[in-house]
Protein backbone atom coordinates (compact mmCIF):
# COMPACT_ATOMS: atom_id res chain seq x y z
CA UNK A 1 0.00 0.00 0.00
CA UNK A 2 1.27 3.61 -0.81
CA UNK A 3 0.71 5.98 1.75
CA UNK A 4 0.24 9.78 0.76
CA UNK A 5 2.84 12.17 1.72
CA UNK A 6 1.00 13.80 4.60
CA UNK A 7 0.40 10.06 6.57
CA UNK A 8 2.09 9.59 9.52
CA UNK A 9 5.39 8.21 8.72
CA UNK A 10 6.84 4.98 10.64
CA UNK A 11 8.93 5.19 13.60
CA UNK A 12 12.68 5.02 13.01
CA UNK A 13 12.24 7.20 9.71
CA UNK A 14 11.34 10.54 11.36
CA UNK A 15 14.17 12.85 11.23
CA UNK A 16 15.37 13.01 14.97
CA UNK A 17 15.44 16.62 15.52
CA UNK A 18 14.93 19.58 13.16
CA UNK A 19 16.70 23.13 14.24
CA UNK A 20 17.29 26.65 12.86
CA UNK A 21 20.23 28.96 12.89
CA UNK A 22 19.76 31.70 15.77
CA UNK A 23 20.80 34.06 13.05
CA UNK A 24 17.41 33.92 11.23
CA UNK A 25 16.16 35.77 14.83
CA UNK A 26 19.00 37.77 15.80
CA UNK A 27 22.92 39.32 15.18
CA UNK A 28 23.64 37.36 18.37
CA UNK A 29 24.96 40.45 20.22
CA UNK A 30 22.89 40.11 23.37
CA UNK A 31 21.91 37.92 26.16
CA UNK A 32 18.17 39.43 25.55
CA UNK A 33 18.32 38.25 21.38
CA UNK A 34 19.68 34.45 22.45
CA UNK A 35 16.90 34.27 24.64
CA UNK A 36 14.49 35.31 21.99
CA UNK A 37 15.79 33.62 19.62
CA UNK A 38 15.41 29.99 21.40
CA UNK A 39 12.01 31.50 22.32
CA UNK A 40 10.91 32.14 18.58
CA UNK A 41 12.47 28.33 17.29
CA UNK A 42 10.53 26.55 20.23
CA UNK A 43 7.43 28.66 19.00
CA UNK A 44 7.78 27.34 15.19
CA UNK A 45 8.28 24.10 16.51
CA UNK A 46 11.99 23.58 15.93
CA UNK A 47 13.37 21.41 18.77
CA UNK A 48 16.98 22.61 18.13
CA UNK A 49 19.30 25.45 18.05
CA UNK A 50 22.45 26.62 16.34
CA UNK A 51 24.43 29.57 18.12
CA UNK A 52 27.25 31.39 16.90
CA UNK A 53 30.48 31.22 19.05
CA UNK A 54 28.87 31.93 22.65
CA UNK A 55 31.99 33.62 24.79
CA UNK A 56 31.66 32.81 28.44
CA UNK A 57 32.73 36.79 29.49
CA UNK A 58 29.82 38.00 27.52
CA UNK A 59 26.95 35.98 27.86
CA UNK A 60 25.14 34.06 30.71
CA UNK A 61 25.53 30.35 29.71
CA UNK A 62 23.69 29.00 32.54
CA UNK A 63 20.86 30.68 32.24
CA UNK A 64 20.27 29.73 28.65
CA UNK A 65 20.80 26.49 29.14
CA UNK A 66 17.85 26.93 31.87
CA UNK A 67 15.97 28.46 29.27
CA UNK A 68 16.69 26.00 26.47
CA UNK A 69 16.01 22.86 28.71
CA UNK A 70 13.24 24.66 29.74
CA UNK A 71 11.67 24.72 26.17
CA UNK A 72 12.89 21.12 25.11
CA UNK A 73 15.74 22.52 22.60
CA UNK A 74 18.83 21.18 22.01
CA UNK A 75 21.69 23.43 21.67
CA UNK A 76 24.67 23.53 18.81
CA UNK A 77 27.55 25.84 18.57
CA UNK A 78 29.54 26.64 15.51
CA UNK A 79 32.35 28.81 14.95
CA UNK A 80 35.49 30.01 12.27
CA UNK A 81 38.78 30.90 13.35
CA UNK A 82 40.24 33.89 13.23
CA UNK A 83 43.56 34.82 10.91
CA UNK A 84 45.23 35.22 13.97
CA UNK A 85 44.37 31.43 15.59
CA UNK A 86 44.38 29.92 11.91
CA UNK A 87 44.91 25.85 13.16
CA UNK A 88 46.15 25.61 9.29
CA UNK A 89 49.38 28.08 9.69
CA UNK A 90 52.79 26.88 9.98
CA UNK A 91 53.53 29.47 12.85
CA UNK A 92 53.26 27.27 15.53
CA UNK A 93 52.14 30.81 18.20
CA UNK A 94 49.06 31.02 15.94
CA UNK A 95 48.39 26.87 16.11
CA UNK A 96 48.53 27.27 19.33
CA UNK A 97 46.32 30.01 20.28
CA UNK A 98 43.97 28.32 17.86
CA UNK A 99 44.20 25.16 19.58
CA UNK A 100 43.25 27.02 22.56
CA UNK A 101 40.47 28.83 21.74
CA UNK A 102 39.08 25.56 20.37
CA UNK A 103 39.18 24.29 23.71
CA UNK A 104 37.71 27.29 25.28
CA UNK A 105 34.78 26.55 22.87
CA UNK A 106 34.69 23.27 23.66
CA UNK A 107 34.23 23.93 27.32
CA UNK A 108 31.25 27.04 26.66
CA UNK A 109 29.11 24.26 24.66
CA UNK A 110 29.95 21.73 27.88
CA UNK A 111 28.69 24.75 29.84
CA UNK A 112 25.51 25.71 28.25
CA UNK A 113 24.72 22.14 27.72
CA UNK A 114 24.91 22.07 23.98
CA UNK A 115 25.73 18.72 22.05
CA UNK A 116 28.23 19.66 19.40
CA UNK A 117 30.70 21.94 18.22
CA UNK A 118 31.21 22.37 14.48
CA UNK A 119 31.93 24.86 12.03
CA UNK A 120 35.06 25.73 10.33
CA UNK A 121 37.13 24.28 13.30
CA UNK A 122 40.20 23.46 11.30
CA UNK A 123 41.41 26.80 9.69
CA UNK A 124 40.53 30.36 9.03
CA UNK A 125 36.85 31.59 7.82
CA UNK A 126 37.59 33.65 5.52
CA UNK A 127 39.28 33.97 1.91
CA UNK A 128 42.80 32.86 1.76
CA UNK A 129 45.99 34.95 -0.56
CA UNK A 130 48.00 31.76 -0.27
CA UNK A 131 47.63 27.86 -1.30
CA UNK A 132 47.17 25.14 1.69
CA UNK A 133 50.34 23.44 2.72
CA UNK A 134 50.69 20.30 3.62
CA UNK A 135 52.53 20.85 6.70
CA UNK A 136 49.24 23.30 7.79
CA UNK A 137 47.30 20.54 6.29
CA UNK A 138 48.60 18.08 9.15
CA UNK A 139 49.03 20.96 11.74
CA UNK A 140 44.95 21.89 11.54
CA UNK A 141 44.49 17.50 11.81
CA UNK A 142 46.74 17.74 14.76
CA UNK A 143 44.46 20.03 16.76
CA UNK A 144 41.36 19.01 15.63
CA UNK A 145 42.75 15.49 17.12
CA UNK A 146 43.47 17.30 20.09
CA UNK A 147 39.82 19.54 20.96
CA UNK A 148 38.26 15.73 19.96
CA UNK A 149 40.38 14.02 22.74
CA UNK A 150 39.00 16.80 25.16
CA UNK A 151 35.53 16.98 23.23
CA UNK A 152 35.20 13.36 24.08
CA UNK A 153 35.64 14.14 28.23
CA UNK A 154 32.82 16.79 27.97
CA UNK A 155 30.54 15.09 26.07
CA UNK A 156 30.43 17.55 22.67
CA UNK A 157 30.24 16.41 19.44
CA UNK A 158 33.27 17.67 16.67
CA UNK A 159 31.51 17.95 12.99
CA UNK A 160 33.41 20.01 10.40
CA UNK A 161 32.11 21.72 8.29
CA UNK A 162 33.14 21.19 4.72
CA UNK A 163 32.63 24.98 3.12
CA UNK A 164 33.50 26.63 -0.02
CA UNK A 165 37.03 28.29 -1.68
CA UNK A 166 36.02 31.85 0.05
CA UNK A 167 35.40 30.51 3.13
CA UNK A 168 38.40 28.28 3.26
CA UNK A 169 41.27 26.85 1.70
CA UNK A 170 41.68 23.57 2.89
CA UNK A 171 38.50 21.72 3.34
CA UNK A 172 35.92 22.63 0.11
CA UNK A 173 35.21 19.10 -0.79
CA UNK A 174 33.63 16.27 1.00
CA UNK A 175 36.49 14.11 -0.39
CA UNK A 176 38.86 16.46 1.32
CA UNK A 177 36.70 16.10 4.44
CA UNK A 178 36.91 12.07 4.44
CA UNK A 179 40.83 12.47 4.33
CA UNK A 180 41.55 14.96 6.65
CA UNK A 181 39.23 12.75 8.69
CA UNK A 182 41.36 9.70 8.46
CA UNK A 183 44.64 12.20 9.18
CA UNK A 184 43.15 12.92 12.66
CA UNK A 185 43.65 9.84 13.57
CA UNK A 186 40.40 9.23 15.26
CA UNK A 187 37.01 7.63 14.96
CA UNK A 188 35.17 10.38 16.67
CA UNK A 189 35.56 13.56 14.30
CA UNK A 190 33.13 13.49 11.90
CA UNK A 191 31.46 15.95 8.58
CA UNK A 192 28.93 18.75 8.69
CA UNK A 193 27.99 19.38 5.05
CA UNK A 194 25.59 22.42 3.52
CA UNK A 195 23.99 22.78 0.30
CA UNK A 196 24.82 25.88 0.05
CA UNK A 197 28.71 25.56 -0.19
CA UNK A 198 27.92 22.00 -1.65
CA UNK A 199 26.36 23.75 -4.97
CA UNK A 200 29.42 25.63 -5.13
CA UNK A 201 32.37 22.66 -4.84
CA UNK A 202 30.31 19.36 -5.57
CA UNK A 203 30.52 17.85 -9.12
CA UNK A 204 27.57 16.01 -7.43
CA UNK A 205 25.76 16.86 -3.63
CA UNK A 206 23.91 13.37 -4.03
CA UNK A 207 27.30 11.93 -4.47
CA UNK A 208 29.07 13.50 -1.63
CA UNK A 209 26.51 12.68 0.64
CA UNK A 210 26.75 8.89 -0.18
CA UNK A 211 30.33 9.09 -0.09
CA UNK A 212 30.47 10.25 3.81
CA UNK A 213 28.28 7.90 4.90
CA UNK A 214 27.67 7.06 8.01
CA UNK A 215 31.02 10.32 8.83
CA UNK A 216 28.27 12.72 8.09
CA UNK A 217 26.87 13.83 11.64
CA UNK A 218 25.13 17.04 10.29
CA UNK A 219 23.29 18.92 7.55
CA UNK A 220 22.64 22.17 6.47
CA UNK A 221 19.90 22.92 4.86
CA UNK A 222 20.04 26.27 2.45
CA UNK A 223 19.54 27.81 -0.62
CA UNK A 224 22.24 28.75 -3.12
CA UNK A 225 21.42 32.49 -2.40
CA UNK A 226 20.46 31.61 1.60
CA UNK A 227 16.85 32.53 0.97
CA UNK A 228 13.50 30.65 1.03
CA UNK A 229 14.15 26.71 0.45
CA UNK A 230 13.27 25.62 -2.98
CA UNK A 231 12.97 29.02 -4.90
CA UNK A 232 16.35 28.89 -5.87
CA UNK A 233 18.92 26.62 -7.84
CA UNK A 234 19.33 23.29 -5.51
CA UNK A 235 18.04 20.03 -6.87
CA UNK A 236 16.66 19.29 -3.00
CA UNK A 237 14.72 15.83 -4.74
CA UNK A 238 18.47 14.54 -5.46
CA UNK A 239 19.78 15.81 -1.73
CA UNK A 240 16.64 14.14 0.13
CA UNK A 241 16.80 11.13 -1.62
CA UNK A 242 20.63 10.64 -0.71
CA UNK A 243 19.66 11.28 3.12
CA UNK A 244 17.33 8.89 2.79
CA UNK A 245 19.18 6.38 1.58
CA UNK A 246 22.42 6.85 4.38
CA UNK A 247 19.74 6.60 6.77
CA UNK A 248 20.07 10.12 8.13
CA UNK A 249 16.75 10.20 9.76
CA UNK A 250 18.73 9.19 13.28
CA UNK A 251 21.13 12.43 13.08
CA UNK A 252 20.11 16.58 12.91
CA UNK A 253 19.22 18.85 10.33
CA UNK A 254 19.48 22.20 10.66
CA UNK A 255 18.24 25.04 8.26
CA UNK A 256 20.48 28.00 8.19
CA UNK A 257 19.69 31.13 5.61
CA UNK A 258 21.36 34.96 5.97
CA UNK A 259 20.14 38.23 5.26
CA UNK A 260 21.27 41.61 6.02
CA UNK A 261 18.11 42.34 7.73
CA UNK A 262 19.49 40.22 10.79
CA UNK A 263 23.26 39.26 10.87
CA UNK A 264 26.18 41.52 12.17
CA UNK A 265 28.56 42.68 9.99
CA UNK A 266 31.10 40.19 10.75
CA UNK A 267 29.45 38.04 9.00
CA UNK A 268 27.96 39.71 6.27
CA UNK A 269 31.84 40.29 5.53
CA UNK A 270 33.15 36.74 6.20
CA UNK A 271 29.95 35.64 3.66
CA UNK A 272 29.52 37.62 1.39
CA UNK A 273 25.98 38.85 2.85
CA UNK A 274 25.41 41.79 1.03
CA UNK A 275 21.81 42.36 0.61
CA UNK A 276 18.05 41.04 1.98
CA UNK A 277 17.56 37.78 1.39
CA UNK A 278 14.41 38.30 3.04
CA UNK A 279 13.24 40.72 5.61
CA UNK A 280 10.59 39.27 7.81
CA UNK A 281 11.54 35.55 9.85
CA UNK A 282 8.46 34.15 10.75
CA UNK A 283 7.18 33.17 7.28
CA UNK A 284 10.83 32.30 6.34
CA UNK A 285 11.00 29.71 9.53
CA UNK A 286 7.43 28.42 9.38
CA UNK A 287 8.40 27.85 5.42
CA UNK A 288 11.69 25.95 5.87
CA UNK A 289 10.21 23.61 8.64
CA UNK A 290 7.39 22.85 6.59
CA UNK A 291 9.51 22.50 3.06
CA UNK A 292 11.87 19.84 5.14
CA UNK A 293 9.87 17.56 6.48
CA UNK A 294 7.30 17.50 3.61
CA UNK A 295 10.44 16.59 1.58
CA UNK A 296 11.82 14.29 3.63
CA UNK A 297 8.43 12.32 3.89
CA UNK A 298 8.25 12.22 -0.07
CA UNK A 299 12.15 11.17 -0.35
CA UNK A 300 10.22 8.37 2.32
CA UNK A 301 8.05 7.21 0.15
CA UNK A 302 10.17 7.37 -3.30
CA UNK A 303 12.78 5.03 -1.63
CA UNK A 304 9.69 2.65 -0.52
CA UNK A 305 8.04 2.50 -4.27
CA UNK A 306 11.54 1.86 -5.66
CA UNK A 307 12.38 -1.13 -3.29
CA UNK A 308 9.21 -2.38 -4.30
CA UNK A 309 9.50 -5.80 -5.99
Amino acid sequence: MIRLPDDPIPRGEIMRRLGIHSFVWTNGHTQSGLESALEKSAEHGYRMIEFAYLRPERFDLDRLARKAQSLGIEIVVTMGLPHDADVSSEDSAVVAKGTAMLADAVRAVRDIGGIRLGGILYSMHGKYDRMPTQAGWMNSAEAIAATAELAKDCGVQIVLEVVNRFESNLLNTTAQGMQFLKDTGRDDVFLHLDTFHMNIEEASPAAAIRMAGDKLAYFHFNENYRGYLGTGTIDFPAIFDALVEIGFHDRDIVFESFSKAIVDEGLSLACGIWRDTWDDNNPLAAHARQFIEQRWAEAVMRARINAQV
